[in-house]
């Protein structure tokens, strides 16, 4: 079981989620969760995305390994012929 947080929602933010609410047949407490769940995911993965860009990019400084542009031109041509 979880432990309680609080947030300061304004009258008419407070008011919109009851709304929402009563509309979708929940609590607001549950939509306040999902909201909360859906954001950390995101940033989350947002931020392992950033982690694997910087990492690549330090490969890349340090051995200068790419891939050119006619390189991956022709690679997804092939992919798209394949299918």
């Amino acid at each position: 079981m979880g432990s309680n947080l609080s947030v300061k929602l304004d009258a008419e933010m407070r008011e919109r989620l009851n709304r929402l609410a009563e509309t979708k047949d929940r609590s607001a407490h549950w939509l306040m969760q999902q909201a909360i769940l859906k954001y950390v995911e995101s940033e989350e993965r947002f931020e392992r995305e950033k982690a694997e860009d910087r990492e690549r990019w330090e490969r890349y400084v340090l051995t200068g390994e790419h891939v050119t542009h006619d390189e991956m031109t022709t690679w997804l041509t092939e992919l798209a012929e394949a299918d």
